[in-house]
Order: structure tokens, then C-alpha cells, then sequence
């Protein structure tokens, strides 16, 4: 498996044509503690035309690395507990990202077990945005860095056959709940159950 991380150029497109090539894609975060990587099996694509999109509003600090460039981390805190990571696209300095939902882990697996003590198995370690990140240690201090490292990299991997790419609707999203920007690999254990939004009671 080649060492190289993919091209910038790979992610100056739009996100919906970025996401489902960037199953079977190897990340690899290095931190003090040791290096982890993940094969990746399932993301969702989000731009700035999106209402689902943390971009839709405008640029703020918290979502200043979607706007670009391209081939950067950005990182979020969500509901006060979890850390979400997206790779982010283009073209140009159109904000535009992938949320990357699930994957397996292929190297680093004791230090992703330490992390994530309370899995029942390795398939459920990154099943899920906040596992995926809690397995490979990233967190804000990763915001906006770029994915040709020393700490995220994005390797080529193997992507899965086409025919085992499937698409549907975004988890969990209350607006534009029904566009078809979820990506995953058919049959993998490590994809994350599909939920769909549930409005909170008041």
C-alpha cells in the first residue's frame, strides 16, 4: 500500500463527487501516544448550498477551515461532547466537506482499544463521526491541518468494488433530510446504523 497521501487536487471538486471515492481511503492520524489508521466505509457529503451544512450561514470561526483549502481536517464539537472530523473540498475556497462516519481500523488497534475501552468489538471502535475520532485521537488541535501530515494523511487504500457503494439520506439531518449524500460500503460491520431525524420535544 503506497505511503503518499492523495493529491490536493483530489479534493478540489465538489464533495458529493468526492465522497463515495473516498471509501476503502486509509487515514492516518500521528500523535504523541502512537499512530492509528482507519479504512474508511461510510461519510456523508455536505456544501455550502446545503442547508444541512455548517457553512449554509456563513463563514464563523468555528467552520472557517470549510472554506478551504482544499485537503484540510475540520473539526467540530458537537452536543458539548463529541469531536466530528471532515475532509475538506472544493472547488477552490467554495465551502464544501465530508464528514467521515465510520471505518475500520488497520493499524494502531491496541492503542484504538485503549481509547476506546468501552467497545464490545473492533468492528464497533469508529462505528460512528464520535468513535471514528475518539479511536484515532483527533480533536480541535487538528482543525484545518493539512491531510500531507505529520499528523493526518490521507492514503490511497483500496476502494471497494462499485457495485458495493451504496447511497442514501444523511443520519440524522433535519433539513435536506431526503438528498442522497450518504455513502458506504454494502456489508461492512463497521458502518453506523441509518437513523433519521427525531424533532425534540419541547
Amino acid at each position: 500500500m503506497s505511503s503518499a497521501p492523495l493529491p490536493h487536487a483530489f479534493f478540489d471538486r465538489p464533495a458529493p463527487l468526492v465522497a463515495p471515492e473516498l471509501l476503502g481511503r486509509v487515514l492516518s492520524c500521528t500523535l504523541p501516544e502512537g499512530t492509528v489508521e482507519l479504512r474508511i466505509t461510510e461519510v456523508e457529503a455536505y456544501q455550502g448550498d446545503d442547508p444541512a451544512s455548517h457553512s449554509y450561514r456563513g463563514r464563523t470561526a468555528r467552520n472557517a477551515a470549510m472554506f478551504g483549502p482544499p485537503g484540510h481536517a475540520y473539526v467540530y464539537f458537537t452536543y458539548g461532547m463529541h469531536f466530528c472530523v471532515n475532509l475538506v473540498c472544493g472547488p477552490g475556497l467554495a465551502p464544501s466537506g465530508v464528514l467521515l462516519r465510520a471505518g475500520e481500523i488497520t493499524a494502531g488497534l491496541e492503542l484504538a482499544r485503549k481509547r476506546r475501552a468501552t467497545s464490545r468489538t473492533d468492528s464497533d471502535l469508529a462505528q460512528g463521526p464520535a468513535r471514528l475520532t475518539v479511536a484515532l485521537g483527533i480533536d480541535r488541535a487538528q482543525d484545518g491541518v493539512d491531510l500531507h501530515g505529520p499528523v493526518l494523511r490521507l492514503l490511497p487504500g483500496s476502494p471497494p468494488p462499485t457495485e458495493l457503494v451504496r447511497s442514501g439520506p444523511r443520519t440524522g439531518v433535519a433539513l435536506g433530510a431526503d438528498t442522497p449524500w450518504r455513502f458506504w460500503t454494502e456489508g461492512d460491520p463497521t458502518v453506523s446504523p441509518y437513523r433519521a431525524h427525531t424533532p425534540r420535544r419541547g
